[in-house]
């Protein structure tokens, strides 16, 4: 008899049995498919295997059975197929996958051809839950150096800046690598795609796009500013087709926001926000530090603050790239930015208070009208001047906008019924609610530097520390790690 070791993995080898008929044509009658996997027999319906896709070995088991009066049998692990198949039925991997390594049922996947969809599976964003997340695991980083910056992909894979290097976790952050860069230290970095990360840094000139797969460099941005002197970056951000970079010139004289076509080599497009500084001129010396695009008003918001002797001042700018025209401008001088971020879902920016440390909101609807923040928690402490929010991040994900307090997480959420109330001067305000984030022993003494999401995943860096923090929905955890 022949060995199973020498066996291919995929062949006919035993008849029709136990009340399945012989005649191939009934297959498609009955709709029912009859599997051998390391002898273990398994059954199923056409539609669940055509949901793998064409080219897998799971639609070529139909189609074997078409052709072949006997039973298809493969030769690999019965318990993993089983684990596959269910993610075939359901488009969730079951509870039983937490007895195996992920890396595991990661190479099974490969062998039939559905990496894909467990990809899609574990890094479905309609899987994150924002109120149920914990610090599930931590990626480790190699040398001394802290994370800088870090940039996630919508399937749950991160690229991460730490001193020269990027290091890139896949989307089963089990497998990662590490570039070296032509950069001291790394300041703004944004995902392109799964490889590729535009790259930037506020004391070395130009701005990169690296191929973290073959480990080089395929294009260096400059800007051609006045002096002739070195652009450095200051930001980063995109649309669907434009990446947008916010330049300085190293003798920080003048600043600018190029426009690039992502799918035109980085053709420049256009050029906005481009100030050359004469004397004291503090506003236009600012450049942008943050750049976000407002899909539903087709809007490029960009941001700067800068401290000096009267405290922190800032301006928050409107853009419309078309035109080139400046559509609105928010002046910061009470309780400017500490943090920015914009929420298209919200319909709303949220800033959180270099002196308060609150978090404050302003309506899309108001931005081209009074621009006047609304305080979601004690607007008294901005009279206190006791900068409680330096260094607090701030990011919106979805419906949430979660903030960063020294080392704790705040999320904050709309509560949608009976949402709107009368504020001041009569002025109808939206009510939202706070909660705080992860159990006692996921909060850390170090301040929170970094926060990114991609696909069900949270992405929390910290001072001093040389890891990355990974947070989940605790109710995923069983059936992932």
């Amino acid at each position: 008899m022949q060995s199973s070791k020498n066996m291919p993995p995929f062949s006919q080898s035993k008849p029709l049995s136990n009340g399945v008929s012989k005649n191939p044509h009934d297959f498609t009658r009955t709709n029912v498919v009859t599997i051998d996997v390391g002898g273990q027999l398994f059954q199923t319906t056409v539609q669940t295997l055509t949901l793998a896709g064409s080219n897998t070995l799971f639609s070529n088991l139909f189609n074997s059975s078409e052709q072949n009066s006997s039973i298809p049998f493969i030769d690999r692990d019965p318990e993993l197929f089983s684990i596959l198949l269910s993610l075939l039925r359901t488009g969730n991997l079951p509870s039983k996958a937490k007895t195996f390594e992920i890396q595991d049922i990661v190479f099974e996947a490969k062998f039939y051809g559905v990496e894909h969809l467990l990809v899609q599976s574990q890094s479905n964003p309609s899987q994150f839950e924002p109120f149920d997340l914990e610090k599930s695991m931590i990626l480790p980083l190699s040398g001394r150096d802290s994370p800088s910056a870090i940039a996630t992909t919508p399937y749950g894979s991160v690229h991460v800046s730490h001193g020269s290097k990027i290091t890139s976790f896949d989307w089963s952050l089990q497998r990662k690598s590490t570039t070296l860069t032509q950069f001291t230290a790394i300041d703004s970095l944004l995902a392109l795609s799964s490889n590729v990360v535009a790259a930037g840094a506020t004391d070395f000139s130009g701005l990169q796009i690296i191929d973290l797969e073959m480990g080089h460099v395929r294009q260096s941005i400059n800007w051609e500013n006045v002096t002739k002197s070195g652009s450095t970056v200051q930001a980063i951000g995109t649309s669907p087709e434009l990446l947008f970079t916010s330049f300085e010139s190293s003798r920080r004289n003048s600043n600018s926001i190029l426009v690039y076509d992502l799918n035109d080599s980085f053709k420049v497009v256009s050029e906005i926000g481009h100030n050359e500084i004469f004397g004291a001129d503090l506003d236009s010396a600012i450049p942008s530090t943050k750049l976000n695009w407002i899909p539903s008003l087709k809007l490029l918001m960009a941001s700067g603050s800068h401290s000096g002797p009267s405290g922190v001042s800032g301006n928050i700018k409107f853009w419309d790239i078309r035109s080139g025209n400046l559509v609105s401008e928010i002046k910061e001088k009470v309780d400017c930015f500490s943090d920015i971020t914009v929420s298209d879902a919200l319909s709303a920016v949220f800033k959180i208070g270099t002196n308060s440390g609150e978090v404050s909101y302003i309506d899309f609807r108001s931005i081209l009208s009074d621009n006047s923040w609304n305080c979601l928690g004690d607007s008294r402490k901005v009279m206190n001047v006791k900068k409680e929010g330096y260094g607090c991040k701030i990011e919106s994900h979805g419906n949430q906008v979660f903030c960063s307090k020294e080392g704790e997480l705040e999320l904050w959420s709309e509560v949608l019924m009976g949402s709107l109330r009368n504020g001041k001067n009569g002025k109808e305000e939206r009510v939202f609610k706070k909660n705080m984030l992860g159990r006692s022993k996921d909060l850390g003494q170090n301040r929170i530097t970094n926060l990114g999401f991609g696909g069900n995943k949270m992405f929390v860096t910290r001072k001093d520390q040389q890891f990355v923090e990974v947070w989940q929905s605790s109710s995923l955890l069983s059936n992932i790690y």
